[in-house]
């Protein structure tokens, strides 16, 4: 098996394909384990706890998301190097990232732990749920810190074009997650618990493979144990790219835990039927973040190799690519509704809510495919701020406004699902706009 892939040279969709396929099917095995979670929590537990773990999902991202975004940050600063052929630059931007992992992962875990109470009330989760909801993050948070070193290991992986080793890792997580979702919740019924177990186990292992791998490695992204720190300048480097992309996902995710809220004071049926909706949500956006993240490692590779001509050319396709898959996905789920959100439950109104959610999101996936695409190739660039700006305000400051804006004039449901079509549409034409008129290529490019 091929150990990277060179984006500088040869046919620029074969390469960018090439690269996306192994991001998007392990996402969609990552995507494929978290929704088993839920399809065995809400038929051997109930729909109750269906609507815990669903509305758990944004208190997660909410404080893994400055995680994401130094991953960001050092997946744009390894590809460049490594475009570059700068092999020290590799190897000290490896190291450190893994430096800011273990802290990061170690800060995640106690705060994690000893937010999740305070988060779940200031989210007005409902009584019936929240003792479960409690629960199940809490156990979540306690193998959380393997989760944060898996993903910035993949981070390092997907920069030097080696994304099909993490999708091999992926498969082994999901795998091992649905079987001990049935040991832990079928068979030995440990409720919600379980569920958190299975999830923390899978993580550890594959946690334990990819370091395995990076350790053994002969190649140019090879990890020491020993090496592993903060080297001089580097995560000054790898936190100014990385932190507005930190920022984004933390206030992105604030917004969708006030999104939460709203759906909350609906009541557990629009809770679960909205988590059931998410869980198929994945299916279209974590395919969307691989078109993202290829831009992003293509752009870093050719911007480091001083092949500017290829990056708006590697933009096109990436956009081709995204638009696409998203109104292929979209018009298939839209036909088949209310057989996939019957997988979930056999709760009819939860079903309903399902659906109902379904018909906002699927006819508009490909602006947020735009969206994202062009993020990912001008942050390969590292202009990380102006991505970040157009994002915070689309995705989290129009949502925010709309939203207390809504639901003073009437509490319907309706309200709070149309602000993410709205939103994606707005971050769209911004992102757009900012393509055609910005600054964002490097002055050998004009």
């Amino acid at each position: 098996m091929k150990k990277t892939t060179i984006m500088t040279e040869g046919s620029i969709w074969k390469k960018l394909l090439m690269y996306s396929i192994p991001l998007i099917l392990g996402n969609l095995f990552q995507q494929l384990y978290n929704t088993v979670d839920s399809i065995i929590v809400g038929n051997y537990i109930g729909s109750e706890a269906l609507a815990a773990v669903g509305s758990s999902g944004s208190i997660i991202n909410l404080l893994i998301g400055f995680c994401v975004g130094a991953s960001a940050g050092a997946g744009v600063v390894i590809a460049q190097f490594f475009g570059a052929q700068d092999k020290e630059g590799v190897r000290k931007a490896v190291h450190t990232t893994l430096a800011i992992a273990i802290a990061a992962g170690v800060v995640m875990t106690v705060v994690g732990i000893l937010l999740v109470p305070f988060l779940l009330r200031a989210m007005g989760t409902p009584e019936e749920v929240f003792g479960q909801a409690v629960t199940y993050l809490q156990v979540y948070f306690g193998g959380i810190f393997f989760s944060v070193i898996y993903n910035m290991s993949a981070g390092i992986l997907n920069a030097v074009g080696n994304s099909r080793r993490s999708l091999i890792y992926l498969m082994i997580a999901a795998v091992s997650n649905i079987f001990l979702d049935l040991l832990l919740v079928v068979v030995l019924k440990m409720g919600i618990v379980g569920a958190a177990l299975a999830t923390d186990i899978s993580q550890l292992l594959s946690c334990i493979f990819i370091l395995l791998f990076l350790t053994r490695s002969q190649e140019i992204y090879r990890v020491c144990l020993r090496e592993i720190r903060f080297y001089e300048r580097m995560p000054s480097k790898i936190i100014k790219i990385g932190l507005p992309t930190g920022i984004q996902h933390v206030v992105i995710s604030f917004s969708n835990v006030l999104v939460q809220s709203s759906v909350n004071s609906f009541g557990a049926a629009a809770m679960a039927g909205f988590a059931a909706y998410i869980k198929i949500d994945g299916f279209n956006i974590l395919p969307v973040m691989s078109f993202s993240t290829a831009a992003t490692t293509f752009t870093g590779q050719n911007i480091g190799a001083g092949k500017y001509d290829r990056v708006k050319r590697g933009m096109y396709v990436s956009l081709a690519m995204g638009i696409i898959y998203t109104i292929a996905t979209g018009i298939l789920l839209l036909i088949f509704a209310p057989q996939v959100i019957g997988v979930f439950t056999d709760n009819q109104e939860v079903v309903t809510y399902g659906v109902y959610i379904m018909k906002f999101f699927c006819p508009f996936y490909w602006s947020l495919a735009i969206l994202h695409v062009l993020s990912g190739t001008i942050r390969g660039t590292g202009h990380t701020l102006e991505p970040m700006l157009v994002i915070l305000f689309s995705l989290c400051v129009f949502r925010v406004i709309w939203i207390t804006a809504a639901l003073s004039i009437a509490h319907q449901f309706s309200y709070v699902m149309v602000v993410y079509p709205l939103s994606w549409m707005v971050g769209m034409i911004l992102i757009l706009l900012y393509a055609w008129k910005g600054r964002w290529m490097p002055k050998k490019a004009a």
